[in-house]
């Protein structure tokens, strides 16, 4: 339902403007300062999509790309080197990029840019022989797009949908309509076929199931699907995102129109993308990081810790909460409990320490049991703003102790230096073997060099 005051405020046909803003962006528009930071996320997002080789989740999903799509074909499914369509390559990378949650997050919007746009945008990139500057302009439009349609829907679209998976499919067909030169109009019908087919429900969380590497699978190859269609002249609904019956109507309480056309051209919501440090969810990030303060702090071990008490926003304790005794390593990665046990027990709550330690390690089990979550006045009313972490602790000798992290590592305020960017890409590659630190170093140095190549079927050649 739309907000009578901010539907006053809206443009009369807000996602028209937002159109027109894609349409008319070019490559000289964007600030140097958000090209390279974009070029970041796109290393970022290959680390993570690497890391995805071997899943079970991404394995179904390339067995599907298989059996349905050609054996052959311009696009790289970047986990096995296979080559086949856009739309399957989009697929099967976007669900890689996204299994084991190290992928970035907008906090404003509380939407996954990079897993659905970078993967669609490649692929039709390559199909199309397109530049390097022509696939940061059409990243970046993504970017712009998705945050912008994550913030309109609100926080009560968040308490059902993955907004990754609603948001994430517009975003993915903006970028591939900018890649694909298409005009205002055009990219109205793309987002209009985009929207109608958004979706993602956070019921997955309760039974361990596979349905959020789905989401952005679908995502990635829904918003590409939208793009070419607009090309061809299909017809899509002008008003999907604010119409009476378009997304917010059947999807969000708090919907705010005007914050699709936000600062368009002028506030770069591409450079308010946070990466993510922790492999788990990023609602656990904020008491991660308060937690490591404190141990630190105090020197502290997990044994000396009798109880921890969680301070989060009601959206963390919505897609937290059900996860009370994860069965699954994916699914450990959305206990508060199991993070904060990783980070007591172990020192790091990464990738190796969630295969190694997550579900088996009987001090991390044990530690799970002293941590609870409550909702905090203060940390939910900064939320989406701000991810504050606030954290009180019991120690054996009955001292009662705090921390407070106001910016978690990775946020903009906090982002990852060049130097952390890569040396994280380096480390997902390898942890499943999916390129070697020789292959890796080579894409890296190829990807900050993005705005100088001239055709994108030379990225993975």
């Amino acid at each position: 339902m739309l907000d009578r005051q901010a539907a006053k405020n809206a443009s009369p046909h807000a996602t028209a403007e937002l159109c027109r803003f894609v349409a008319d962006l070019q490559f000289a528009d964007i600030p140097p300062r958000v090209v390279q930071f974009t070029k970041g996320l796109l290393i970022d997002w290959l680390g993570s999509a690497l890391a995805g080789k071997g899943a079970p989740q991404v394995e179904a999903i390339e067995r599907f790309a298989r059996a349905m799509g050609p054996q052959d074909g311009p696009s790289t499914i970047v986990t096995s080197r296979r080559r086949t369509s856009p739309y399957f390559a989009a697929m099967v990378n976007a669900a890689a990029s996204h299994v084991v949650e190290q992928d970035d997050v907008h906090n404003g919007s509380v939407f996954h840019p990079a897993t659905v746009i970078f993967p669609a945008v490649l692929a039709v990139a390559e199909a199309e022989g397109k530049s390097g500057r022509e696939i940061l302009t059409a990243a970046i439009a993504g970017y712009e797009t998705g945050i912008r349609v994550g913030e309109f829907l609100g926080r009560s679209h968040y308490e059902v949908f993955h907004t990754t998976g609603t948001a994430g499919t517009l975003a993915a067909a903006a970028a591939v309509g900018k890649l694909l030169g298409l005009d205002a109009v055009t990219l109205n019908h793309a987002l209009g076929s985009a929207g109608t087919q958004a979706a993602g429900l956070w019921e997955f969380l309760r039974d361990a199931a596979d349905s959020k590497q789905l989401h952005t699978a679908k995502a990635a190859s829904d918003g590409l699907l939208a793009a070419y269609l607009a090309r061809d002249g299909f017809k899509g609904a002008s008003r999907i995102l604010e119409g009476k019956q378009g997304l917010a109507a059947g999807m969000s309480r708090d919907a705010d129109p005007t914050r699709l056309t936000d600062g368009l051209g002028t506030r770069w919501a591409t450079e308010e993308t946070s990466f993510k440090w922790h492999a788990a969810c990023r609602h656990t990030h904020p008491a991660a990081d308060a937690l490591q303060l404190l141990m630190q702090r105090e020197n502290l071990r997990a044994d000396d810790i009798t109880e921890v008490t969680a301070h989060v926003h009601q959206a963390a304790i919505d897609v937290l909460g059900p996860v009370t005794d994860p069965k699954t390593v994916h699914q450990a990665k959305f206990s508060m409990g199991t993070v904060l046990g990783l980070i007591a027990v172990h020192g790091v709550a990464d990738l190796d320490a969630f295969e190694r330690h997550a579900l088996t390690d009987p001090k991390v089990a044990a530690f799970r049991g002293k941590v609870r979550m409550v909702r905090d006045a203060e940390v939910d009313a900064l939320y989406p703003r701000r991810w504050i972490g606030k954290l009180a602790a019991t120690s054996t000798l009955g001292r009662s102790l705090t921390a407070r992290i106001d910016e978690p590592k990775g946020d903009p305020a906090n982002t990852l230096s060049a130097a952390e960017i890569e040396a994280k890409a380096i480390r997902l590659a390898a942890f499943r073997g999916a390129a070697p630190a020789e292959e890796i170093g080579a894409l890296i140095a190829e990807f900050w060099k993005l705005d100088n190549l001239s055709n994108a079927r030379d990225i993975f050649r």
